[in-house]
C-alpha cells in the first residue's frame, strides 16, 4: 500500500509533469468547464454575479452607483473587464492578504509585519511556492522577509506553563503546505489513514523541534528562530507497539534529508558564544532543507494542496474536503479537475493571481446557483461598511470621543466588534458559516450596528431620507441588486405607514436587510 500511495501522489504527478510543458493553448478556464459539463450551465444574472466577484475580489460589495454601471452596461465583455479590473486594483492584493491569513493562522492573532509581508507578496504576484519557502525558512534579517516568520513564531510561542507546541507546528505545516493532517501519528501510525506514518510525523518534527525562539532584539526587529545542531537521526517509539524507528529530517512521504558528519568548531558557520550571546549558526540547516523540498515541484501535494484551497476559496467547496485529509481512502470529487488545476499551476510558476483569474472566467465560476460560501468576518464588516456609507469616517477618525456622535468609534473598534461576534474561534479552520447566538445579539442590539444606522451627514440613511423614492437606492446599496414589485410596494407602505419620522424607519429597514442571510452571503 505504502508504494502505491507513493506512486499516486508522485508518480502519476511527474507524468503530469512532464506533459506540463506541452501544454496546449487552450486557457484553462476552457479546460475547466470542458472537464465539468458536458454542455454550459445556466449563467447567473448580472446583479448575482456581480456581488459575487466583489466579495471574492475586493472583499466587500459595490456602491448603488457602481452597481447601476455595471447593470446598465450591455458590452458583451463587461464580465471579463471587471474580473481583470478587480484584480489590477490595489484592494486585490488586501483582499487575499486577509483570506490567506484567516486560512494560514486561523485567528491565533494579527501582527503588523506579517500582514505587510502578505500584502506585498500578492501585491507584487509573488510565486506560492517562493511564499512558501519564506513561510518556513525566512531570512529574519532581511526586512522584506521577516513578516513571514510569524507563521512559525506566534506558533512556538508559549503559552503559560505548557510545553512549546512544536507537535502543533508540525501538524499546521502538513496541513498547510501538503493537505495532510498527521496529528494522530505523533505517537503512533494514524488510526483511520494507513497512508500516514508514524515516520512522516517524525521526519518534520525533528526538524521544528531543533528550534528556539528568540525574542527581538537590535539585529533581528521581531521574533525569531535559531536552530540547534543535528548529528544524529531523530529517534521515536510507537506507543502501540513499542516498535522503535529514527529517521533523518524529510518531508511526509519524501527522501531523508542526508545529515553531514561534522563535529566541534567545524559544525558551525558562526560558533556560539555565551560571552556575547551569540547563540549560533550551523552550518546544516534542516530546516532550510524542508523550506525547499516542500513547495518543490515535484512535490504533488503542495501543488494539489493549493489548487484545493484556491479552488475552495472561490467555488465554495473543496474538490478534496476536509481540505487537509488528502489519502487514498480520501479520493478527490473530481480527481481529473484536481489533477488539471495542480499540473497547470505549477506548468505557471505556482502563479496565483493568473489561476485565481482563470478559474473566475469560468462558467463554473459564473454559474447561477453556485454554493452560497461563508463570509469571513472581515468581509461582513466592509461590506456592512460600505452599504451605510460610515467607512470612510471610521477610516479618518483616529481617536474615538464618546461625547461627540460622529467620533464615537473609529474603524479598529469596529473591526474589533466584528472579529469578537462573527469570526470562528481561535486555532479552528474557517471553512463554513457557523451562525451562534453571539452574532444573532450582536446584530440585534450592537451600539455599532444601531449608531451606523442613524442619519449622519453622507451616510446612507442621511442620503436615502432626502429622496422622495430610496426604494431602488437602497436595495441596490445593501444587496446590489433592484426590488422586485412586492418589495417595493413593501418599502413604500412601511415609510408612509412611519412618516412622522422617515429617518428612523429608513434606519429599521436598512437594519432589516442588512441583518438578513442575503446580506450575508455572496449569492
Amino acid at each position: 500500500m505504502r508504494q502505491t500511495w507513493t506512486f499516486v501522489i508522485f508518480g502519476a504527478f511527474s507524468v503530469l509533469l512532464l506533459t506540463g510543458s506541452a501544454l496546449s493553448a487552450e486557457a484553462l478556464a476552457q479546460k475547466i468547464d470542458a472537464v465539468l459539463f458536458a454542455k454550459p450551465p445556466s449563467q447567473a444574472e448580472d446583479a448575482e454575479f456581480l456581488r459575487r466577484v466583489w466579495f471574492d475580489f475586493d472583499g466587500g460589495i459595490p456602491t448603488a452607483d457602481e452597481a447601476r454601471a455595471f447593470l446598465a452596461d450591455k458590452t458583451a465583455d463587461k464580465r471579463t473587464k471587471l474580473i481583470d479590473k478587480l484584480i489590477s486594483a490595489p484592494r486585490f492584493a488586501v483582499r487575499m492578504a486577509d483570506a490567506f491569513h484567516v486560512m494560514l493562522m486561523e485567528r491565533r492573532g494579527d501582527n503588523e509585519a506579517w500582514k505587510a509581508w502578505l500584502v506585498e507578496s500578492f501585491k507584487t504576484n509573488k510565486p506560492w511556492d517562493a511564499m512558501v519557502r519564506e513561510m518556513l525558512a525566512p531570512d529574519f534579517l532581511d526586512e522584506k522577509q521577516r513578516g513571514a516568520g510569524y507563521f512559525i513564531t506566534r506558533r512556538l510561542e508559549k503559552v503559560g506553563q505548557q510545553d512549546t507546541d512544536y507537535p502543533g507546528l508540525t501538524r499546521d505545516v502538513g496541513r498547510m503546505f501538503m493537505g495532510i493532517d498527521l496529528q494522530c501519528c505523533q505517537c503512533h501510525r494514524h488510526l483511520s489513514v494507513s497512508d500516514y506514518k508514524q515516520i512522516d510525523f517524525s521526519g518534520l518534527y525533528s526538524v521544528f523541534q531543533n528550534l528556539k525562539l528568540q525574542p527581538a532584539d537590535d539585529k533581528h526587529k521581531t521574533p525569531w528562530l535559531s536552530e540547534g545542531l543535528i548529528a544524529a537521526k531523530y529517534e521515536f517509539v510507537s506507543v502501540l507497539t513499542d516498535k522503535k524507528a529514527q529517521t533523518a529530517p524529510r518531508i511526509p512521504f519524501g527522501e531523508e534529508v542526508m545529515i553531514p558528519v561534522s563535529t566541534g568548531d567545524d559544525a558551525w558557520l558562526v560558533k556560539p558564544d555565551r560571552k556575547t550571546k551569540e547563540v549560533g549558526q550551523p552550518k546544516f540547516s534542516p530546516l532550510r532543507e524542508i523550506a525547499q523540498r516542500v513547495p518543490a515541484p515535484e512535490n504533488a501535494l503542495f501543488a494539489k494542496n493549493i489548487a484545493n484551497r484556491v479552488w475552495f476559496l472561490f467555488i465554495g467547496k473543496g474538490i478534496v474536503e476536509p481540505l487537509d485529509l488528502h489519502h487514498t481512502e480520501n479520493p478527490p470529487a473530481h480527481p481529473e479537475l484536481l489533477d488539471l488545476l495542480a499540473k497547470e499551476l505549477a506548468a505557471h510558476h505556482f502563479d496565483l493571481r493568473w489561476l485565481i483569474r482563470e478559474i473566475a472566467l469560468t462558467q463554473t465560476y459564473q454559474r447561477s446557483g453556485a454554493h452560497q460560501r461563508h463570509l469571513t468576518a472581515e468581509q461582513q464588516l466592509r461590506a456592512f461598511l460600505i452599504a451605510t456609507v460610515e467607512r470612510e469616517r471610521l477610516e479618518k477618525n483616529p481617536k474615538p470621543d464618546v461625547k461627540v456622535d460622529a467620533l464615537k468609534y473609529n474603524l479598529a473598534d469596529f473591526e474589533k466588534a466584528f472579529a469578537a461576534a462573527l469570526a470562528n474561534p481561535a486555532k479552528e479552520p474557517e471553512l463554513a458559516a457557523n451562525p451562534s447566538l453571539r452574532s444573532a445579539l450582536f446584530l440585534r442590539n450592537s451600539d455599532h450596528v444601531q449608531w451606523a444606522l442613524k442619519p449622519r451627514t453622507g451616510n446612507l440613511i442621511d442620503r436615502l431620507a432626502r429622496q422622495t423614492d430610496p426604494v431602488e437606492d437602497l436595495y441596490l446599496t445593501v444587496l446590489t441588486r433592484l426590488p422586485d414589485a412586492e418589495e417595493k410596494a413593501q418599502l413604500k407602505s412601511w415609510i408612509a405607514a412611519h412618516a412622522d419620522d422617515k429617518s428612523k424607519a429608513l434606519g429599521d429597514f436598512a437594519w432589516a436587510l442588512l441583518s438578513s442571510t442575503e446580506f450575508f452571503v455572496n449569492h
